[in-house]
């Protein structure tokens, strides 16, 4: 585990956020898929974020990445939302069309879980058996 410094602290922040097309729709193709790649790295960097892993399917994306702490992380993830939302509309219009009528690409939810290194079990017994 690499330990990052940022002022007086040291992190390793690592998440993992999904998001998931409006309604489901299946309609992500491979080469939007590796836009959608393209424009979250882009994203990433503005926001100092290092991005880690990207991946999905037809109707959802992965997006593993570390941050520094004083992130604003649902800020980030409008962002995000907002800025690949237009930027895939914009380009594949013709294409998403034939799902949405509206403006519209993201559901407002999304999952964003934080990862590590060793399971949480094993961080509770460390935590317990401290002092002793």
């Amino acid at each position: 585990m690499k330990l990052h410094s940022h002022h007086h602290c040291l992190f390793d922040l690592k998440y993992n956020l999904v998001l998931v097309t409006k309604y489901r729709h299946k309609c992500f193709t491979d080469e939007i898929l590796k836009y959608l790649e393209k424009v979250t790295e882009n994203i990433c960097q503005k926001w100092d974020v290092d991005l880690i892993e990207f991946g999905g399917e037809a109707d959802h994306i992965h997006i593993l990445f570390a941050a520094y702490p004083n992130i604003d992380l649902s800020k980030f993830i409008n962002n995000l939302k907002t800025v690949s939302s237009r930027l895939v509309r914009k380009n594949y219009q013709g294409h998403l069309a034939k799902f949405y009528s509206k403006p519209v690409l993201w559901t407002r939810a999304y999952c964003l879980l934080s990862s590590g290194g060793a399971p949480i079990d094993v961080i509770k017994q460390y935590i317990q058996n401290q002092g002793q």
